[in-house]
Order: C-alpha cells, then sequence, then structure tokens
C-alpha cells in the first residue's frame, strides 16, 4: 500500500503528495510514466533515490485518487 511511501506535507512542495518526504511529487513520477519511461527507467536513470515501490506507490495513489463516484445535481 501507498500509506507509509507517500507523504504530504503542506510546508514541503506546496502541499502536494511527495515520496517518503523527498521533494519528489508523485506527479513527477506519473508524468516521467505518461512519456513513456518504464519504472525500471524512473528508479534507475532519472530518480535514483526512489524505490520500484515508490512508483508503485504512485500509481496507487492516482488510481484511487480519480477513482471517486461523480455525484449528479438533479435537473
Amino acid at each position: 500500500m501507498f500509506s507509509n511511501r507517500i507523504t504530504i506535507n503542506s510546508d514541503q512542495c506546496g502541499g502536494r503528495p511527495c515520496i517518503r518526504g523527498m521533494r519528489i511529487r508523485v506527479a513527477d513520477v506519473l508524468e516521467l510514466l505518461a512519456n513513456g519511461l518504464s519504472p525500471e527507467q524512473i528508479v534507475s536513470e532519472e530518480l535514483p533515490d526512489l524505490e520500484l515501490a515508490d512508483v508503485q506507490a504512485c500509481l496507487q495513489y492516482a488510481s484511487l485518487k480519480i477513482n471517486h463516484p461523480v455525484l449528479r445535481v438533479a435537473a
């Protein structure tokens, strides 16, 4: 689970979700994935302070954040 890997601190990166208290935002990792990098490339070439489990935690976090009900107002 991502709970111990994704941190939110209002004094860091504008309160955006980061990885393990570092100044690496979840959005940074998701952007690299969206641009075609593999998790292995991210941790070995782009962000060597990360672990593969951190990349997985970012994906789990994003999945939970976008998977929410949409309420419709009756017209």
